[in-house]
């Protein structure tokens, strides 16, 4: 069964993927939550669900961080650690990708199951 891992933040990201780097580790970049438990991306709220419902898809013993990476105004400031890292480069969130693949997807990609499916099961 594919682990999940909670983290906030890039730091908290990079400490999560450097204790799995021997395995297959997803990751899923949303934004973070308010007090009622809901993000401020719309888009967010959609994909979270479907990537979940399709871990089935993944290799049995991979990793999955589930990443928030900051209020909105922080995600907006072009020069954020999580769009300058060459390692991510984040154009928007959601972003599911594997990590050291260049496959990923973005934004409304990201709530289309065929497309989950496809990345969790591609090598």
């Amino acid at each position: 069964m594919v682990k999940e891992v909670e983290v906030k933040g890039f730091e908290a990201f990079q400490k999560a993927a450097d204790e799995n780097k021997d395995k297959v580790v997803f990751a899923l970049f949303c934004g973070d939550v308010d007090d009622q438990g809901k993000s401020w991306c719309p888009d967010c709220v959609v994909a979270e669900p479907v990537v979940m419902r399709n871990l089935k898809s993944a290799p049995e013993d991979a990793i999955l961080i589930h990443c928030k990476v900051g209020p909105r105004d922080f995600w907006k400031d072009k020069s954020n650690i999580f769009r300058t890292d060459p390692n991510l480069a984040l154009k928007s969130v959601p972003t599911l990708l594997r990590i050291g693949k260049p496959q990923r997807l973005e934004e409304a990609q990201c709530a289309k199951d065929a497309m989950v499916q496809m990345l969790f099961e591609e090598d």
